[in-house]
């Protein structure tokens, strides 16, 4: 389901934020090696971590029914996980970084969710609100650990997170709803 989510959110920045061919965007390893190789604009999100979303994590199956409303089989419900993408731009002048990094802000603070219509339908079949939220305060590692550990340099970046659900492809079928009813009287 990440590379959905992956797909969705390019769409988005490309239809939105960077019309006729502006920038390329991509999913990579923002390291100093990779930054040696661009040679064109490129807006990167680098996915960076993945958790639960346990506070939205619920218990049981739900039923899975038929056009007639029957109960068939019961499915195990969605777990749900905060993407975290590092969003950088990439050219060979600040000033350029930053216009490309401002009109991505700008995409995507008009989005609270990623459009319905970019996402596949095992999502929308969940929900059609994945959430997209950006430049909250960070809640685990700093910004300046993940490029630390990337082994580049500092830049301007922003922190993108996406809640999706990751359907759990789990079904039980269910005994056939009883039709008769049958009853006996004993003497005793």
């Amino acid at each position: 389901m990440i590379n959905e989510i992956d797909d969705a959110l390019r769409r988005l920045l490309i239809r939105q934020a960077l019309p006729n061919g502006t920038a390329e965007v991509v999913f990579d390893a923002p390291s100093r090696d990779w930054a040696a190789r661009r040679n064109a604009p490129t807006i990167d999100a680098y996915l960076y971590d993945i958790r639960e979303e346990v506070s939205r994590r619920e218990r049981g199956a739900a039923a899975v029914r038929d056009p007639a409303g029957l109960v068939q089989a019961r499915r195990m419900q969605p777990r749900w996980f905060r993407l975290s993408y590092l969003v950088t731009a990439w050219t060979k002048r600040p000033e350029d970084e930053h216009r490309l990094l401002s009109v991505v802000l700008g995409c995507l603070l008009r989005n609270e969710v990623l459009p319905p219509d970019d996402l596949p339908a095992a999502l929308t079949d969940i929900t059609r609100a994945v959430q997209l939220s950006v430049a909250v305060p960070a809640e685990s590692r700093s910004i300046a650990d993940i490029w630390s550990a990337l082994g580049g340099e500092l830049k301007p970046s922003l922190d993108v997170v996406v809640i999706a659900p990751f359907p759990v492809q789990l079904e039980f079928p269910v005994a056939a709803p009883a039709t008769d009813l049958v009853a006996e009287v004993r003497n005793v």
